[in-house]
């Protein structure tokens, strides 16, 4: 346009409106348009018009060289205007008075503490893939994000934090103290997530953002804790737990891996300078008490032979029938060892002799209950063995008990032997599991006994069983099922207590009575209560005191993070007020994660639900698969083979991405091996694909196949760029103007089919037979045979068939932006508003592809087509099989027929019969 007698150039983007005058320097710098692109050499200017939000611009037609080459281009704008109109709230969409359906779901909490990896983009892509989809059908929609604190990753980053920069650890500060250094990092780090998921197009409604250490998640978890204390579902026993070493913490049975050894083995354990040898098998023999012989045991952990018990043997084992019943001496302790029978004992392993210490290993402690057997800790929370003193580090001790039985009696000046050393026999190596927790501590877990807070698990596990056989829960995919009652099936309590600073603190207090002399804990001295006060009355009423005679101390311990990760359904939505959100979208319609997550997370929210509220917290679960990188191996970062999705969004270099190994907290070997198999994998580093690819490529794939997990490569998300470009070019043909041929009723049965399939991968979730239905029809049907045929056939038709073939066009081009929306947001966003000024039927309001109604299937009639798709394959062949270009032929070849793939096809076409059935 001219104003004042000079060109101006209208920027057009929703709500912000930018004048540059092509001379300016600025015009080739704008960071929205790409370099290549904006400049006044490589464009022309079109007609000027009102966009249906209101901003006025002038369109760039580009030169026929123009390519969807930058994803960030489209990329950068579009979300920040869908979130400013509100379309992501369910108070924008009022449903229609066809389907007044709730949609909800909330989104499985990242944690706080770090970045997004390619789980979590599968996670949003599949995610808002369904609640845009849902959204276009007319449904009311609630998306939640949320974020999860995290307890033990979020303290174990501030601590190495602050050991690096300040050279302290977390006991040099108060507990108050140390917690405001987390909230700082918190406040510092937090946001990171959401600009991510933002970044990949999560249409989530932000104004309901929660953090499950917000006051009001605070309040829910707490009440969870009460409720479940009064009602007998918590209680505080002394058991044995899972304690790690290197987090100084206990933690769940399902958080520990038990990590296969093939037979001896040496591994770094945190705490010891030398590696440790594990996978040895040591057999001993006690004496047996007034008959002569012994009983030979065997035991890959001969450290814990001071805390024996008792020997068992199974009770159909010949070798030790005469056994029953008798009794052998411990030599260091001179207690008398019971032999006795149990069939848990495996005769084919080692002696089939096995002694008993319940007091650091599980099956020995269940086996301790079942036959009455005292227990004797030997192992301080600080992991050393009560052998000296000065105590003794778990595995140095395991050295000393070996070399005293050898004769080596200087190791334990201080430890009395009551009768003649134990008989060592032998040490082999035997194939082995070493506990290990989920963390990449490298920690081996030390059973412990310890009083701890434990949730009653077996009448919820049962219940929550009942929901999937009745029906009123269904699972997706049906094979989790099984597995979903096994591990249901054989729950045992969950230890909810951890020796950790930040998290939510236990609401239990410990009452010490007045003139009460009594420091030894008993179940009876602990009240719970929402408040210290409502704990002071309810401690009054139970001992019958004055209230401000007792004295009560919060235990100090924190709640497992996946205690309070389990009420995120309807802690989210206000519980335990009753709150309108909560009346409206709970239960949820249906939970969607990743399969990792059945027990952890999934089990839990069902059994806590069903508990808290009286009802499921959703109707289905959908499991999708793990992604791993293209090789199929599981990625990690000491393999250097884990992909930051923003990364294959912007791109990023080779340089780059050796940089952020080194940032990590690899040590030197692993660093060094991740370097190289990044030099390996991405030589180039990994070129800028943008969102709607990636998301585009992970969808793509069978996300819910049986044991079969995604192995996602970078080219196929570059393929899906190019699909990108593909539609790109495809609108800027729409927009001019294009004949109409006899296959216009082909095309529309084409696009009708797609529409159905769509319906029908929606429907059952299967999101990859979606994509592979759009990719199909538009890349073959739409491009490669309808527009094909209306650039060579668009000289023989009338002005009136060119309007007729403009509008089919536009129905199959602005129908198909549609029904890739969910799946594409951003370029689908973008090309919609550039169609928009072509509709049929223009709307003054704010329009967004979101907005619309999704496809549904409609009356179209189809015709048989099958040889025009032929003729495109053989004429391709044939271009390929010649080395055909789409240069001109010399003009002295006068007999040279140049074939192309539309040339053939145009000329078949036009020999075919007017009404011919093909």
């Amino acid at each position: 346009m001219v104003v004042n007698g000079e060109q101006i150039f209208l920027l057009w983007r929703p709500y912000n409106t930018l004048y540059v005058p092509p001379h300016h320097e600025w015009f080739k710098i704008i960071c929205l348009w790409p370099k290549a692109i904006v400049n006044k050499q490589h464009c022309r200017y079109q007609v000027i018009y009102s966009l249906p939000f209101h901003v006025t611009f002038c369109e760039m037609a580009f030169t026929d060289n123009e390519h969807f080459d930058y994803p960030e281009y489209v990329e950068s704008c579009w979300y920040p205007w869908w979130e400013k109109q509100g379309f992501f709230r369910p108070e924008k969409h009022k449903p229609s008075e066809i389907n007044k359906t709730i949609f909800s779901l909330c989104i499985p909490p990242p944690n706080v503490t770090g970045t997004l990896h390619l789980g979590h983009a599968l996670t949003v892509a599949i995610e808002d893939a369904l609640a845009r989809w849902r959204r276009m059908q007319g449904y009311k929609v609630l998306w939640v994000p949320g974020c999860d604190h995290a307890g033990i990753a979020t303290q174990s980053v501030v601590e190495r934090r602050l050991l690096r920069e300040q050279d302290k650890r977390r006991q040099d500060y108060s507990r108050e103290e140390f917690l405001q250094e987390v909230w700082r990092w918190k406040q510092e780090k937090g946001d990171e997530i959401y600009h991510q998921l933002k970044k990949l197009g999560a249409s989530l409604d932000w104004s309901r953002a929660c953090f499950t250490m917000d006051p009001g998640f605070s309040k829910a978890v707490t009440e969870a804790f009460v409720r479940m204390c009064d009602s007998g579902l918590i209680y505080r026993s002394e058991s044995l737990v899972n304690w790690s070493c290197a987090l100084e913490s206990a933690i769940s049975d399902i958080e520990v891996d038990s990590k296969q050894l093939p037979g001896r083995t040496l591994l770094s354990v945190p705490g010891y300078e030398q590696k440790v040898e594990f996978g040895t098998m040591i057999t001993f023999a006690y004496p047996i008490e007034g008959h002569e012989g012994e009983v030979a045991v065997s035991t890959t952990r001969p450290e814990t032979m001071l805390g024996d018990v008792a020997i068992a043997v199974h009770p159909d084992d010949t070798r030790y029938q005469a056994l029953h019943g008798k009794q052998c001496r411990h030599p260091f302790t001179n207690r008398l060892l019971p032999i006795i029978t149990d069939p848990v004992v495996d005769m084919g392993l080692g002696t089939g002799a096995v002694k008993l210490t319940p007091a650091h290993d599980h099956t020995d402690f269940l086996l301790s209950q079942r036959h009455s057997l005292p227990i004797f800790p030997l192992i301080s929370l600080s992991i050393s063995f009560f052998l000296s003193p000065q105590g003794v580090k778990r595995f140095q001790a395991r050295e000393r008990v070996i070399s005293i039985n050898k004769g080596g009696h200087s190791h334990f000046a201080s430890l009395n032997c009551y009768n003649p050393l134990i008989t060592l026999a032998n040490s082999n190596s035997h194939s082995t599991f070493c506990p290990v927790p989920h963390s990449r501590s490298g920690d081996v877990i030390e059973p412990l006994l310890k009083k701890q807070w434990f949730v009653r698990c077996e009448k919820m596990a049962q219940k929550a069983i009942q929901a999937v056989d009745e029906g009123e829960l269904e699972i997706i995919p049906h094979f989790y099922t099984k597995t979903w009652k096994n591990w249901l099936s054989n729950i045992s309590d969950w230890c909810i207590s951890r020796q950790l600073w930040w998290g939510h603190q236990i609401p239990a207090y410990r009452v010490t009575l007045p003139e009460s002399g009594n420091t030894q804990e008993v179940g009876l001295q602990w009240v719970w209560g929402r408040s210290e006060a409502e704990a002071r009355e309810r401690a009054a009423a139970k001992f019958g005191v004055s209230p401000t005679a007792l004295i009560l101390t919060q235990d100090p311990d924190v709640l497992d993070t996946w205690f309070s990760s389990g009420l995120f359904p309807f802690a989210m939505l206000g519980w335990p007020e009753q709150t309108e959100d909560l009346k409206q979208f709970y239960p949820n319609t249906m939970l969607e994660t990743g399969n990792d997550l059945i027990f952890f997370w999934v089990a839990r929210m069902v059994m806590l639900g069903t508990e808290l509220t009286g009802q499921l917290p959703f109707k289905q679960v959908l499991f999708h698969s793990l992604v791993r990188d293209k090789h199929g191996r599981k990625m990690s970062k000491s393999l250097g083979n884990v992909i930051d999705p923003l990364d294959v969004i912007s791109g990023v270099s080779l340089e780059r991405l050796q940089e952020k190994v080194m940032e990590g907290n690899l040590d030197p070997r692993e660093k060094a091996v991740a370097m190289e198999a990044q030099r390996k994998d991405f030589p180039n580093g990994i070129p800028e694909c943008g969102t709607d690819a990636l998301r585009f490529a992970l969808c793509s794939y069978k996300a819910q196949g049986e044991r079969e997990d995604i192995s996602l490569s970078v080219s196929q998300v570059l393929s899906c760029r190019h699909f990108c470009n593909k539609m790109w070019q495809t609108v800027r043909f729409t927009l001019g103007t294009f004949p109409l041929t006899r296959i216009d009723k082909w095309i529309c049965s084409c696009l009708y089919s797609t529409v159905e399939q769509c319906e029908r991968g929606f429907e059952s979730y299967e999101l990859h037979t979606v994509t592979s239905a759009l990719h199909s029809f538009w890349l073959h049907s739409l491009c490669d045979v309808y527009l094909v045929s209306l650039v060579h056939m668009q000289v023989f038709q009338s002005p009136s068939s060119i309007r007729v073939a403009a509008a089919v066009l536009y129905h199959c081009v602005s129908t198909s932006l549609r029904l890739l929306s969910p799946l594409m947001p951003f370029l689908t966003e973008e090309l919609w508003q550039r169609l928009q000024p072509y509709s049929p039927r223009p709307s003054t309001a704010s329009s967004s592809v979101c907005m619309q109604s999704y496809p549904t299937t409609s009356e179209l009639d189809e015709a048989d087509f099958p040889l025009v798709q032929e003729v495109v394959r053989v004429a391709r062949s044939l271009r390929a099989q010649y080395h055909l270009t789409k240069e001109k032929p010399d003009s002295e070849c006068h007999d040279c027929v140049c074939l192309t793939c539309s040339g053939i096809f145009f000329s078949l076409l036009l020999c075919l019969p007017e009404k011919c059935a093909h």
